[in-house]
């Protein structure tokens, strides 16, 4: 199958509306990375998500939408902090974890009794959702386990020929996916942080939880069902071996310099993920800045780019720097941690 590359002209939307009517595959830009779309209430359609990206059957789908009546045939009921939150944050990159309907696919929900909703800010797809006039199912339109793409270029380099078409609307804004947060116990639970914080959250709702699996920088327990996608399974990441290395910022400096020339020694093929503040500290095979320490919002943004660039680079070991967790920093790093399948070295003294 060849995958065409759609424009965003109204003829090139309703092409694209046309084919996810017809049970195709449709990967679109949303404003946080591009999503993988299928019909939400077709099983057949939603099957062909999970062949193409290799995802795991029991990692559940975000459903997209244009309207919030749509809501109707997807929610069984909407807690009243749900209203809340969407009157002050849809559109945008919340996702909004609801008591499920009894007409949504199984293979949406990965069987369970919830359902995950959100309506995207993003001209495109909310011009593509409203031209279809149904939910669309969309995960990131990567396959399973890689950076999540921020362009049509990331898309085809990892679907090409496996979905029908790409809509390209150029590079994505806030570059990690939407923050997931659990309606259905009290106080709300982030399953997944994204671009609206925990800190955004509570001015709103009051109290927010976290999932522990996120405050203690582990996976859940690999038996459980994850209830959220990005919950369970290593992401985002680099085809390069990849640490962390936390402390001091000056420290970091040091030991990830020190690591960089160990591993040139061997040779390894070493490169180094930093900010525009500190790109002339490091000497290595390749030193790339995701943006500036002082703005985290630049670095969730360059961030998927960056590990995609070090592929390129045929880099075999990345040493990262990291980030306060304060605001936007606990995605940043959760994505970060991911990446690096948890492999962390603290700075030295």
């Amino acid at each position: 199958m060849n995958t065409l590359r759609l424009g965003t002209s109204d003829q090139a939307i309703e092409q694209a509306a046309a084919l996810l009517r017809q049970g195709e595959l449709v990967a679109f830009p949303t404003e946080t990375v591009y999503g993988l779309g299928a019909h939400a209430l077709d099983p057949l359609a939603v099957d062909k998500i999970f062949a193409a990206k290799g995802r795991p059957s029991d990692n559940p789908l975000i459903v997209h939408i244009a309207h919030r009546d749509q809501l109707a045939g997807l929610a069984e009921s909407l807690p009243p902090v749900a209203e809340q939150l969407m009157e002050v944050f849809w559109p945008g990159p919340l996702t909004l974890i609801l008591p499920r309907r009894a007409g949504v696919p199984d293979r949406v929900t990965a069987g369970l009794s919830t359902v995950a909703v959100r309506m995207p800010d993003h001209p495109v797809a909310l011009a593509l959702l409203e031209q279809t006039g149904v939910p669309i199912a969309a995960p990131s339109a990567n396959r399973s386990g890689r950076p999540s793409p921020t362009s049509a270029e990331h898309v085809l380099e990892d679907l090409e020929g496996r979905v029908a078409a790409v809509v390209d609307g150029g590079d994505t804004g806030v570059g990690v996916e939407s923050t997931v947060l659990d309606v259905t116990v009290d106080p709300p639970m982030i399953l997944r942080p994204g671009g609206i914080t925990k800190e955004m959250l509570e001015q709103v709702t009051g109290k927010v939880q976290v999932d522990p699996s996120l405050s203690e920088n582990r996976h859940p327990d690999p038996g459980s069902a994850p209830r959220s996608p990005g919950m369970k399974y290593t992401h985002y990441a680099p085809q390069g071996e990849m640490w962390i290395v936390v402390g001091d910022v000056d420290k970091q400096s040091a030991t990830i310099q020190s690591l960089v020339d160990k591993s040139r020694r061997e040779g390894i093929k070493t490169g180094v993920l930093t900010t525009e503040e500190r790109k002339g500290a490091y000497r290595a095979d390749a030193v790339l800045s995701c943006g500036e320490r002082g703005s985290l919002e630049t670095v969730a943004a360059g961030l998927y780019g960056v590990l995609r660039e070090f592929d390129q680079l045929g880099i075999e070991r990345i040493y990262s720097e990291s980030f306060p967790e304060a605001g936007i920093g606990m995605a940043v790093m959760n994505r970060l941690r991911k990446a690096a399948g948890y492999r962390v070295i603290r700075a030295e003294n």
